[in-house]
């Protein structure tokens, strides 16, 4: 784990420096405010997982450094200081310090604040989003898998190549399904866009034409009836990314 370390004193630093690093931790010393603002800007390397802050620097009060770190960025912050007064420690959480300790403190108590900031940081930050796989697009999708292929200038249906004669409508409802396989299509939304009409009269009509496309066509399972609802095209499985 990566820490920024903010002490003017030396001694004090060194002494932390030696008992962290035993610990694990790699330390990043910071001897000012301004020394530690700048060590914040990206360097390419992993970002740290707490600032440990010390409140009399030289050249800044270390309230200012606190609050212009949670103006860059959300690093934990714990304050490490001889200030005890309980409105120091008020202070210091109100303008964003994520835990306040007072020197003399025990290590063992101090390495445990550290890793605790650290894990609630940790859950507060959003998953990494997992790399979506690649998609085909519909008509790739339904010539890799069925072999068939439309032409919407021409209006012509194949099937490994081999023209199908589709009547108009025929090859209106086969063009909607296949606009998005897997997608169930209500028979109403089928009949108002292929037919130019409402639902009554034309049930039946809708049924031949399904039954015809499935003889025509000659690919079991392309057409599917999701009962009591409509028809939609299957979803072949998609390939494997590269």
């Amino acid at each position: 784990m990566r820490l920024l370390l903010v002490e003017d004193d030396e001694h004090v630093a060194a002494a932390l420096m030696a008992v962290l690093g035993k610990h694990g931790f790699e330390v990043r010393h910071a001897r000012s405010g301004n020394e530690a603002l700048d060590a914040l800007v990206p360097d390419g390397r992993p970002q740290f997982r707490v600032v440990l802050l010390d409140l009399g620097l030289p050249d800044r009060d270390g309230f200012e450094v606190c609050d212009q770190i949670r103006r860059r960025c959300g690093i934990p912050v714990i304050m490490v200081t001889a200030r005890a007064e309980i409105r120091d420690r008020i202070h210091g959480l109100n303008i964003g310090a994520d835990d306040y300790i007072v020197k003399p403190y025990d290590m063992g108590e101090l390495l445990a604040r550290i890793h605790a900031v650290a894990r609630r940081d940790a859950g507060a930050r959003p998953a990494p989003v997992a790399p979506q796989p690649r998609r085909e697009d519909p008509p790739a999708l339904l010539s890799r898998a069925f072999g068939l292929d439309l032409d919407q200038a021409s209006r012509r249906a194949t099937v490994h190549g081999e023209d199908v004669a589709l009547t108009r409508k025929e090859y209106e409802l086969l063009a909607l399904l296949a606009q998005s396989p897997g997608v169930v299509f209500r028979r109403e939304q089928i009949i108002s866009e292929v037919w130019r009409s409402s639902w009554d009269g034309t049930a039946r009509s809708l049924e031949v034409h399904v039954a015809s496309l499935r003889r025509k066509l000659g690919l079991p399972g392309l057409i599917e009836t999701v009962r009591g609802i409509g028809y939609k095209l299957a979803v072949p499985s998609q390939p494997a990314d590269e």
